[in-house]
């Protein structure tokens, strides 16, 4: 875990003054400390992709929250997805048989 000050060191193309905005405006979300907040390896690299979004893709601020919004939704169903392939893993081949001709049934519309 990272405070702001080993964030700004880390990601050296960063100002405290624009961390501290991002995380005010919901673009990063620390976890607290007794200190302040804390980042880790996750928020790090959210960090870096907001860096990447404005300053190399020329993103404009209002853009970031609908990108990062989408991102979000994207990780959150990948996610889902991971779950569900596990519960249908565990079936009987039987039934995981008749899971994927439902899939592909239903695909090909």
């Amino acid at each position: 875990m990272l405070d702001e000050r080993d964030v700004v060191a880390t990601v050296r193309r960063l100002h405290l003054k624009e961390l501290r905005l991002w995380v005010e405006m919901g673009w990063v979300r620390p976890a607290n400390s007794d200190g302040g907040p804390v980042f880790d390896d996750l928020d790090v690299a959210r960090i870096r992709l907001v860096c990447d979004l404005r300053e190399d893709m020329s993103l404009p601020d209002d853009a970031v929250p609908v990108v990062l919004s989408l991102l979000d939704q994207i990780h959150g169903l990948r996610r889902e997805l991971r779950g569900l392939v596990g519960a249908v893993d565990t079936q009987p081949d039987e039934i995981r048989q008749a899971i994927v001709a439902a899939y592909r049934t239903g695909s090909s519309r």
